[in-house]
């Protein structure tokens, strides 16, 4: 037996287990399923990126483009690229797909909605990409954006459904207010919108957020899925959907740490080191006595470990920071954003010298309202840094969103 032929069994054997395992079929698996419906004989646009995979881990662009009687026409680069070779925030070029021969067309660059001439040879755009339930993070923006351009030029969408990691059930933040909207914050929902990318989809399209013109949308929905589950319940493969999400549970940390990051520079957010967003660092925190009063306030779902790094790069590259470590216990109970608030009004009172807005530039403050969403917020918060100063505000939309929305909700 040929060493290749071992590894392909292993392989094979790998994925079957992997395959098993799963008790949630996304969106991709069901348009299998069902012989590509809604597909055949239509020129496909894809818009993916490489959590865009069956559970087999073979990728959509590669279903697609072997699927009979579907004609893969283009890919559509979001940000980090259809094949996620692109570092964060980096422009995406227009190119050639290496393994399909399909056309690369970049809609995270000097366009980030595809234009006219982009879907003059498109019948339907498809969009297949693991989102991670936070406002903040750009996938659902692209998404928006390009269901607009499909209603403007009377294309089809389509979206192949995937879980939100965060559960269904989890609803935080303000809705996006005037002179905040930007690619971090495209549209008016709360920071944590407790909806799948097929829900969030059809409530762009039906409310009217994507301007007059209705998307001609169809969701291919999962099946399987409820929205009491995180990632891991689903037994799903997980491909980070940018290197900073390396696991489910960093989707997690993300929205509990991501708007103190765009403070560059006050601490580790544990970018850089080995736990991306579930640390909070510096070289003037000592972390026991951190540790001791994040602790001291029994905030639901939420214990911190003092720990020591050195981060490899990024905010305190080389250098000895101290701080917190956070571990989520209950994250339906867990206040997920609001905890850098808190860690930031701990911060304010033990370090009045390193008060969290002082020593950042104006531009990484506009940066920090627009990841809020409104101005209100940092201005709230800033007087005394007391979180009760602003939780009612930043909480004030999600019982209307999360009534607004059940509606279209596809899984109990």
């Amino acid at each position: 037996m040929t060493t290749r032929l071992i590894s392909a069994i292993i392989t094979a054997v790998c994925l079957g287990i992997i395959n098993a395992a799963a008790q949630v079929l996304p969106g991709i698996e069901v348009l299998k399923q069902n012989e590509f419906e809604g597909l055949r004989g239509k020129r496909v646009g894809l818009i993916t990126n490489p959590t865009g995979i069956d559970n087999s881990l073979r990728s959509t662009i590669d279903i697609l483009h072997a699927a009979p009687e579907v004609k893969l026409a283009a890919l559509f680069a979001p940000e980090h690229g259809v094949r996620g070779d692109i570092h964060a925030g980096d422009h995406v070029d227009a190119s050639v797909d290496a393994a399909t021969g399909v056309a690369v067309r970049s809609i995270y660059g000097r366009n980030r909605k595809p234009t006219a001439e982009m879907l003059k040879d498109i019948d339907v755009l498809v969009y297949d990409i693991q989102d991670i339930g936070c406002r903040s993070y750009t996938f659902i923006s692209t998404m928006g954006l390009a269901m607009q351009a499909c209603a403007e030029l009377g294309k089809e969408f389509m979206v192949l459904d995937r879980p939100n990691p965060l559960g269904g059930n989890k609803v935080e933040g303000n809705l996006v207010e005037d002179g905040c909207y930007s690619f971090v914050s495209q549209f008016p929902i709360p920071y944590i919108y407790g909806l799948t990318p097929g829900e969030l989809a059809l409530y762009l399209n039906d409310s009217g957020l994507l301007g007059e013109k209705r998307t001609n949308l169809t969701v291919v929905p999962m099946k399987g899925w409820k929205r009491s589950m995180d990632f891991r319940a689903t037994g799903m493969p997980w491909v980070l959907p940018s290197p900073h999400i390396p696991t489910p549970e960093s989707a997690v940390y993300y929205p509990m740490s991501g708007i103190l990051g765009e403070l560059t520079g006050y601490m580790s957010i544990g970018v850089g080191y080995t736990e991306p967003f579930k640390l909070f660092c510096a070289e003037w925190v000592d972390a026991d006595k951190l540790a001791k009063r994040m602790n001291a306030r029994a905030l639901p779902g939420i214990i911190f470990r003092p720990i020591h790094i050195k981060p490899f790069y990024s905010t305190g590259q080389g250098k000895h920071l101290q701080g917190v470590e956070i571990y989520v216990t209950d994250m339906e109970s867990a206040p997920l954003s609001l905890t850098q608030f808190y860690v930031m009004e701990e911060l304010a009172a033990m370090y009045p010298a390193h008060k969290a807005f002082a020593a950042v530039t104006q531009q990484r403050l506009n940066m920090f309202d627009k990841v809020c969403g409104s101005k209100e917020i940092r201005k709230l918060f800033s007087r005394r840094y007391r979180v009760d100063d602003m939780a009612e505000y930043w909480n004030k939309d999600a019982d209307g969103f999360r009534s607004a929305t059940a509606k279209y909700h596809l899984y109990d």
